[in-house]
């Protein structure tokens, strides 16, 4: 048999879709040249054709006719009383061309070129895989669960590549199911085993950035630019915008009309808080817009410690501060410096509050309203009413104040 049918004798040629035929093709004749040059000593007169369409493969040997007791070359040269043998017409001085049969190989040499093949195309899998994903460091894919373990995730990307979320990489309130299609960006490519590892990430800035400019088309086309972005993920978010056109308004396009851009991001990052600001090169007034929602009276910067110590009134302290300490700390790592918040007129370190808007995942929206509407606008302050006297002044249910209360005090306790 002088040929050998590729797709079938080699099961891996087969599977190997991703990688370019003519990549395909060199490997196979390296793999078959170096099986020639086993039996023969050279590869230099054999032609290693492949088909790769139809998976075949055809090995042709080239050797010139001389007169008989004139070969010098048996890879070279072959007789002409053993041309003839083949074809009755060949003449002294002609090219016989001749198929090898891969089976005169022998079955482990066929055993051994079969086991090179398929390593040699895994390791170009595996390669075209990490630089596929080493390209697209940084973007957002789609991906569908395959499986669900205790530290991490399991995904399978349109190709069935198997690409790993680990529970670091994932918001707190993140929950998934298999089957389930779910959105991260590819944050970095390791090699376990000599294999490439492909991290995807929902807890990176990056990919609040890729949503934010998908979201928002003034960013995908340059005209709006991220400066910078920090995250508490679940919690709460900073976004620093700038535009380098007067026209534009770089938070309001971020927002959208009624929130309509930023609300689809939201509901993506697990209700997580999204802060848009505006970027200035003022650091006073970039500290102040980072502490948002909360409003400043005055500040004391100290450039060369990087230190700013604002003071707030009193109802503002809590914003200031917001739900864990979050709200700060992430204006602290936007801003670079260390910020410590004051009352007003005091001088002195505010007893840690929270405003009850913070608790808008566990209590519902009707109640913080109805709570804010007899004056309780922080956690403290519904604290130190009693459930009766609550009860009394609100259309609040005693279950629900319990309930609410619980909730609050629960907050004060993991302090």
């Amino acid at each position: 048999m002088a040929s050998i049918n590729m797709i079938e004798a080699f099961q891996d040629f087969k599977d190997a879709e991703n990688i370019d035929r003519p990549t395909l093709m060199r490997v196979v004749e390296d793999v078959f040249k170096t099986l020639l040059r086993k039996k023969f000593g050279s590869d230099d007169n054999f032609d290693v054709i492949v088909n790769a369409e139809k998976g075949d493969l055809e090995i042709v040997r080239r050797r010139m006719i001389v007169h008989d007791g004139e070969v010098l070359d048996p890879n070279a040269e072959v007789a002409y009383s053993e041309a003839v043998k083949l074809e009755p017409d060949f003449e002294v001085g002609e090219e016989l061309y001749e198929e090898i049969d891969l089976y005169d190989f022998g079955r482990r040499a066929i055993l051994a070129a079969k086991q090179t093949l398929a390593s040699r195309i895994s390791d170009l899998k595996k390669n075209v895989l990490a630089k596929k994903y080493n390209d697209r460091i940084g973007e957002i894919i789609s991906a569908e669960v395959y499986q669900v373990w205790k530290k991490e995730i399991l995904l399978l990307d349109e190709e069935n590549n198997e690409l790993i979320l680990p529970k670091s990489e994932q918001i707190p309130q993140d929950y998934f199911k298999k089957g389930e299609s779910i959105r991260a960006v590819v944050k970095k490519v390791d090699l376990k085993n000599n294999s490439p590892v492909i991290i995807l990430s929902r807890t990176a800035p990056e990919f609040l950035a890729k949503l934010l400019e998908i979201e928002v088309p003034e960013i995908f086309d340059g005209l709006i630019t991220i400066k910078k972005i920090v995250r508490d993920p679940g919690e709460r978010a900073k976004v620093a915008v700038e535009s380098y056109d007067d026209r534009i308004d770089p938070v309001g396009a971020c927002v959208g009309m009624k929130g309509s851009r930023i609300h689809g991001i939201v509901r993506e990052l697990k209700n997580e808080n999204i802060d848009v600001i505006n970027y200035t090169n003022n650091t006073q007034l970039l500290i102040q817009r980072s502490l948002t929602p909360a409003k400043i009276t005055t500040m004391e910067l100290n450039n060369e410690s990087k230190h700013a110590s604002v003071y707030l009134k009193p109802d503002q302290v809590s914003l200031a501060i917001g739900r864990r300490g979050v709200n700060i700390k992430l204006a602290c790592e936007l801003t670079g410096y260390d910020i410590d918040v004051y009352r007003d007129n005091e001088g002195e370190v505010e007893d840690f509050d929270i405003d009850l808007q913070e608790f808008s995942d566990e209590i519902e929206a009707w109640v913080i309203e109805e709570l804010k509407r007899v004056g309780c606008d922080t956690a403290r302050s519904v604290l130190d009413l009693s459930v009766e006297e609550l009860e009394r002044r609100t259309d609040l249910e005693r279950e629900t104040i319990e309930e609410v209360r619980r909730v609050l005090q629960a907050e004060f306790e993991s302090e």
